[in-house]
């Protein structure tokens, strides 16, 4: 696999011949935002994680931004880019870090945010309009003494539309698993692309097109998700001497099945030492476990430890105005606590074999000592628990990269490539089981939705 998969378009935008001032005609009252400078900085994401992408996606603008107010704003925007045949990309939080929602070839740029709020919610599920804010969604929920079954480490600016279009887990998948076990995603409702846009309700297995699609399988505007009853969650932190320890109490605590948890991260030193807030609870030299565990089953957990470690940490998990949430130092927070002070290290993504889970897991610490430093998140992956894992590359060159990616793969390491925008270069293992491919020649025949993104697409009209 190579790094430099990104289409032309994204390494030197140049600006397309979209009549701009037709769309507006068509739009009439949709609010839009046509200021040049708003318009580059709402088209970016956090796509400068990766040195590589940061240099390729780095002119990359729309023409425009649409705002719609409801479902019907989305079909008429629909409508007027399939006449003009002009691109279109969804936007919500803008919370990515490989540019799934940053339009390649310019065009309109559809930010959903205005589309928010709980359609209805119901013991075990809730349904939600797609520009719903996660921690708002989570809070409502809550009142009813439910909460999101997962989320992403950005819950406090992600979107439900976001992270079901650009995600794959995140806190609460090592209970959970995935967005991709079946269950976990109960229905999408969708606008297509087309002169004449229709409606779609994907339930189950179906729902499954618009998984980590990027957006390119249909405009999101609805979610039906599961709920799971909600736990007052404790924070803990566990110093170690050795990763290896960390390692080994996590996973000690992910295979017991009566502890309730929603995070198990083992981080290895020096990472700590980049989490400023967390200065006090992260001793000099010492890899630590970052661990959410509902309360009720703190003393199981700390008998699963046996002794082992010291309890640095152990607090009531905030989310309030003000707090700095645990989780917001682990998944793919962890790399942003290191770039906050240091742009010269970059990350991987990557999922453990779950058969040779430890063996898999010290080979390859042990391979790139130093250079690919180890931070694992244990999940369930289908059924099975196992890592996936975000560490941090010191990065050098682009070839050295690609070797430490093909160097993994030797190994039977997966790797879902950060460091292309591409579905195909970079989903891998993440990707859903459904024909997405197939199901975006349904509902976007000329290819308008975020063109590039599904490199291998040829248009049907």
């Amino acid at each position: 696999m190579t790094l430099h998969q990104t289409p032309a378009a994204a390494r030197s935008h140049v600006p397309q011949s979209h009549d701009i001032p037709a769309l507006l005609a068509l739009l009439g009252d949709v609010p839009v935002i046509t200021e040049p400078v708003v318009v580059r900085r709402r088209s970016r994401d956090f796509f400068w994680y990766s040195p590589i992408l940061a240099e390729e996606l780095k002119d990359v603008r729309a023409d425009i931004i649409v705002q719609p107010r409801d479902e019907a704003d989305v079909i008429r925007t629909a409508s007027a880019c399939a006449r003009l045949r002009i691109p279109l990309t969804v936007r919500a939080g803008g919370t990515g870090n490989y540019g799934q929602a940053m339009p390649l070839a310019g065009g309109v740029l559809l930010d959903i945010n205005a589309l928010s709020g709980i359609v209805w919610q119901k013991p075990g599920v809730a349904r939600a309009r797609a520009g719903t804010n996660l921690l708002a969604l989570d809070q409502e929920v809550r009142a009813g003494g439910y909460e999101l079954r997962m989320h992403p480490s950005t819950k406090r600016t992600a979107t439900i539309g976001g992270f079901v279009a650009g995600g794959s887990g995140g806190v609460g998948s090592v209970a959970y698993g995935g967005l991709r076990e079946p269950g976990n995603i109960l229905a999408a409702r969708i606008v297509t692309v087309e002169e004449e846009p229709r409606v779609l309700e994907l339930r189950q297995d179906a729902a499954q097109k618009v998984n980590r699609a990027y957006g390119t399988t249909g405009i999101i505007t609805e979610l039906e998700m599961p709920t799971a009853p909600a736990w007052p969650w404790i924070d803990v932190i566990v110093a170690f001497d050795t990763f290896e320890e960390a390692f080994a109490a996590g996973r000690d605590v992910a295979h017991a099945d009566g502890v309730v948890k929603k995070l198990l991260s083992p981080i290895a030193w020096p990472i700590p030492s980049k989490f400023g807030a967390l200065k006090r609870a992260c001793p000099e030299g010492q890899a630590i476990l970052i661990a959410m565990i509902a309360e009720p089953f703190l003393e199981s957990f700390r008998a699963i430890l046996a002794g082992r470690g010291t309890i640095t940490l152990e607090a009531p998990s905030e989310e309030g105005p003000g707090q700095v949430p645990l989780y917001e130092y682990t998944w793919n927070h962890t790399t942003l606590q290191w770039l906050k002070t240091d742009r010269s290290v970059t990350y991987l993504q990557l999922l453990y074999p779950h058969d040779r889970l430890e063996e898999s897991v010290m080979q390859m610490k042990a391979l790139f000592e130093g250079e690919v430093l180890p931070h694992l998140e244990f999940i369930r992956f289908a059924g099975r628990i196992t890592c996936s894992a975000l560490p941090i590359v010191r990065y050098t060159t682009p070839e050295r990269l690609n070797a430490i990616i093909a160097e993994h793969e030797s190994h039977g390491v997966m790797v879902a490539n950060p460091h292309v925008v591409s579905l195909e270069g970079g989903s891998r293992h993440k990707r859903a089981d459904a024909d997405q491919s197939g199901f975006k020649a349904e509902v976007d025949p000329m290819g308008l939705l975020n063109p590039g993104k599904m490199a291998s697409y040829v248009p049907v009209r």
